[in-house]
C-alpha cells in the first residue's frame, strides 16, 4: 500500500496528540498543517517527534491539493466553514481520498447535517473520530464476552464517565463557540462508547435504536478557585456572563430491534475532577458477567518529592490533564495508544485506501450529535425525552440549547 499523505487542519492540543499517535501507524505520514495560529510551532513540534516533512500551508485548499486525506482538528465554531472549503477544494480538483473529523461533528443537529451533506455532495469517504470506541481494552472486552453474551443474553447496563479538571483552550469554556459545556465536550465520548458496548459483537454501531434520554446538567463551581478564575481571565472568557455546565449526567435507553429488549446506558462527565488528571471509567453489566475499565490504574507509578518538583518541566508527560507535578503520580507510558487514537487512525487510513468510509463515518457523528442535543433538551425541559416522538424529532432538528446561546444563567443557577 502506498503511504498516505495526511494533512491536519488545526494545530492545537488534539492535533498534537494525534501527531504522536500517527508515529505508530503504518502506511501514513503527516505531511502538512494548516492552522490560523502558530502553524510553524506545530510543524516544529511535529518534526521533533519524527514527522520531518510536515509543511505549513496557507489555506485549506492548498493543504487539500498536497495531501491524500485531511483531518479536521479545528475548534467547533470553525468546523462548518472549513468543511465548506474542503468541499470546494474537492470539486475544484483536489484528489482527496478521505476526510476525518474530530468529535463533535457539529454544535447543533442542523450544523452536523450540513457538514454531512457537504461531504456527500463532494463524494468523499469520511471518518468520524470517536477514539474511545477504538480503545483496545474496550474492543477486547466485547470480543471476549461475545460468546458469553450469546449464551446468557446481552449486556443490560453500560456506564461510562470521563472527567478531568477542565480544558486547555479558552474557546472550550465559551458555550457559544463550543456548543455547550462538558456535555458537548465529553458527553459525546461517554454516550458513544456506552452505545457501542451495549451493541452485540459484529453488529453496526447504530444497530441499537435510541428510544429515550433523561439528563441533567449543572454548574457546580460557581465559586471557582483562583487559579481557574485567572486562567479564564487570561483566555478572555467571561464565565459569569455566559456560563456552561461543568457537570452532566444522564441515562439513555436503547432497544434491540430483533427482540425489543431495552437496555440502559448511563453517562457522567465533569470538569471538576481535581485529582491526578484525566480519568476514563467504564463498565458493562450482563446476566452472569461484567467488565470494568479505569485508565488511572497503571502498572507504573512515580513519586516526586517537594524538593525535586522544580525539575518537572511538564506534568502532562505522565498523564493528560495532569494537575500535579509532585507526590505519587499515575503514569500512562503510551496514552495515544491507550485512548484509541492509534487504532482510529489505522482504521481511517485502511478505509480510505480502499475508497470507503471508516468504521465510524460522519453519518454516525450526526447520530451522536443528535443524542447529545437530546440530552441538553431533556435537561432544559427537566424531564425524560421520547426519541421516537415525531414532534420531538422535528423540534430537535432546529434546537439550540439555551447554554449554547449564552443564555444558560437561569438554568444553571437553579442547580
Amino acid at each position: 500500500m502506498q503511504e498516505m499523505r495526511l494533512g491536519f487542519i488545526g494545530g492545537g492540543f488534539i492535533a498534537r496528540f494525534q501527531a504522536m499517535a500517527l508515529r505508530s501507524v503504518r502506511g501514513a505520514r503527516l505531511t502538512g498543517i494548516y492552522a490560523p495560529r502558530n502553524p510553524g510551532a506545530f510543524a516544529a513540534h511535529a518534526a521533533s517527534i519524527g514527522h520531518d516533512d510536515c509543511a505549513v500551508y496557507k489555506s485549506v485548499a492548498d493543504l487539500c491539493n498536497h495531501c491524500d486525506a485531511v483531518a479536521v482538528f479545528a475548534p467547533n465554531h470553525a468546523r462548518l466553514e472549513i468543511f465548506g472549503q474542503i468541499a470546494d477544494a474537492a470539486k475544484a480538483g483536489a484528489q482527496l481520498k478521505g476526510v476525518i473529523c474530530e468529535k463533535p461533528l457539529g454544535r447543533t443537529i442542523a450544523e452536523a447535517k450540513e457538514i454531512v451533506q457537504l461531504m456527500k455532495d463532494a463524494k468523499l469517504p469520511t471518518a468520524y473520530f470517536e477514539n474511545q470506541l477504538h480503545m483496545k481494552a474496550i474492543k477486547s472486552s466485547i470480543a471476549q464476552l461475545a460468546p458469553v453474551a450469546k449464551e446468557m443474553g446481552p449486556l443490560a447496563l453500560a456506564r461510562s464517565s470521563e472527567e478531568h479538571a477542565g480544558p486547555h483552550e479558552g474557546w472550550f469554556w465559551d458555550p457559544t463557540r463550543q456548543g455547550g459545556g462538558v456535555l458537548s465536550d465529553m458527553g459525546c465520548h461517554s454516550i458513544a462508547v456506552s452505545w457501542f458496548v451495549l451493541t452485540p459483537h459484529g453488529q453496526s454501531p447504530t444497530y441499537l435504536k435510541p428510544v429515550a434520554v433523561n439528563a441533567e446538567v449543572a454548574l457546580l463551581k460557581w465559586g471557582l478557585p483562583k487559579y481557574r478564575q485567572d486562567l479564564l481571565q487570561r483566555m478572555g472568557v467571561d464565565y459569569a456572563k455566559t456560563p456552561a455546565e461543568d457537570f452532566a449526567t444522564g441515562m439513555l435507553t436503547f432497544e434491540h430491534p430483533d427482540s425489543s429488549q431495552r437496555v440502559k446506558a448511563q453517562f457522567t462527565n465533569s470538569w471538576m475532577y481535581d485529582k491526578q488528571g484525566l480519568r476514563l471509567a467504564m463498565d458493562g453489566l450482563g446476566p452472569g458477567y461484567a467488565f470494568e475499565l479505569n485508565t488511572l490504574k497503571s502498572p507504573l507509578e512515580i513519586f516526586i518529592g517537594d524538593a525535586a518538583a522544580e525539575a518537572v518541566a511538564n506534568a502532562e508527560v505522565a498523564l493528560e490533564k495532569s494537575t500535579a507535578s509532585r507526590g505519587l503520580l499515575t503514569v500512562q507510558p503510551n496514552e495515544a495508544d491507550l485512548y484509541g487514537y492509534v487504532d482510529e487512525l489505522e482504521d481511517a487510513v485502511q478505509a480510505f485506501s480502499q475508497n470507503k468510509d471508516a468504521f465510524l463515518n460522519l453519518d454516525y457523528g450526526l447520530e451522536i450529535t443528535r443524542l447529545c442535543q437530546a440530552a441538553y433538551f431533556s435537561a432544559e425541559k427537566g424531564r425524560a425525552i421520547d426519541l421516537e416522538d415525531l414532534a420531538t424529532q422535528r423540534e430537535l432538528d432546529t434546537y439550540v440549547s439555551l447554554i449554547a446561546q449564552g443564555k444558560g444563567q437561569d438554568q444553571l443557577n437553579a442547580h
